[in-house]
């Protein structure tokens, strides 16, 4: 009865009695013991009289459905955060209530989506049922099949061994294992499709340098550009930021920061990295290196002051 009054402004009394298969009575006993529960359910009397939920002074007991549930604790759970600050402390709090009023048939799932996500910092359409797939995966260890749909539409099935779930910028990414590849894999969840059943166990790993939300912020950051490079700068993480794209990751270092780069081509991120007016050093990709010394080249015989002989290439 309650989710019928949730689900319409007005309902009758025959309405309510006609859909539920019960007596007129029976309707009236239901709706006082709503009342008795919190629920302020107010009557009109008459021909064209009903019942209706109305706004109330107490927060009743919720009746929600299985996806109801699931998103719901999602909500808390990215709401909770790292923990910190009152409303952080609350939703942690209605999340552990939550969990203990579920029914043993979901409780599992809405407990491993909860120790699975790490929130990064709202989302894109991503299939509850598959991020349920997903937490199960990671909670419980288990190698995960899937067939997954890449940035330039190429589709391929991959078997990898589910870390994390991390929501970042809008949008929900598992941070996985490839067994394939042996190599860590940031994957856009809404582009997952998960194969059941689920796969042997395995053993967890440590998270990568920095920690999973870190991780995929710098995959992220770079996941457009078909060249990436991991720059040190000689100067503050605050420098680079406001002198590069806002997809850019920079990381502060004791001394300078580390900067996660990206460009369509070597001789194009090059020039950005010129343009940052600061001492820097490529440490992971040389074709990138190569294109700054035939700039440096070029520049310096621009300036006439490259040796005799000195050709930039």
């Amino acid at each position: 009865m309650l989710a019928l009054l949730q689900a319409r402004r007005d309902w009758t009394g025959a309405d309510l009695a006609e859909r539920l298969e019960v007596t007129p009575r029976t309707v009236r006993q239901d709706i006082s013991r709503l009342r008795e529960l919190g629920y302020p359910v107010t009557s009109r009397p008459g021909v064209a009289g009903g019942y209706r939920v109305a706004p109330g002074s107490v927060v009743p007991p919720l009746l929600l459905d299985d996806d109801e549930a699931v998103a719901v604790a999602l909500g808390l759970r990215l709401a909770a955060g790292d923990g910190n600050g009152p409303i952080a402390e609350s939703a942690l709090a209605a999340l552990v209530k939550l969990e203990r009023l579920l029914p043993s048939r979901l409780r599992p799932s809405v407990r491993a989506v909860g120790t699975a996500v790490v929130s990064g910092t709202s989302s894109s359409p991503v299939a509850v049922d598959h991020l349920l797939i997903l937490a199960d995966a990671v909670n419980d260890q288990r190698q995960l099949h899937v067939d997954y749909t890449s940035h330039d539409g190429n589709r391929a099935e991959r078997t990898v061994e589910p870390q994390r779930l991390v929501h970042w910028g809008s949008r929900w990414y598992l941070l996985a294992w490839d067994v394939d590849r042996s190599d860590w894999r940031t994957l856009r969840v809404d582009r997952v499709v998960p194969r059941l059943p689920l796969g042997r166990r395995f053993t967890a790993r440590e998270d990568p340098a920095g920690g999973a939300a870190a991780h995929v912020r710098r995959g992220v950051a770079v996941a457009p550009w078909r060249v990436r490079a991991t720059v040190r700068v000689a100067a503050s993480a605050e420098h680079v930021r406001r002198r590069v794209p806002t997809v850019v990751t920079v990381e502060p270092l004791p001394q300078g920061c580390l900067a996660h780069v990206g460009s369509d081509s070597p001789a194009e991120l090059a020039w950005w990295l010129g343009a940052l007016d600061a001492d820097f050093e490529i440490v992971d990709a040389p074709e990138v290196a190569q294109a700054c010394d035939r700039l440096a080249s070029r520049y310096r015989k621009g300036a006439g002051t490259a040796p005799p002989g000195n050709d930039a290439g």
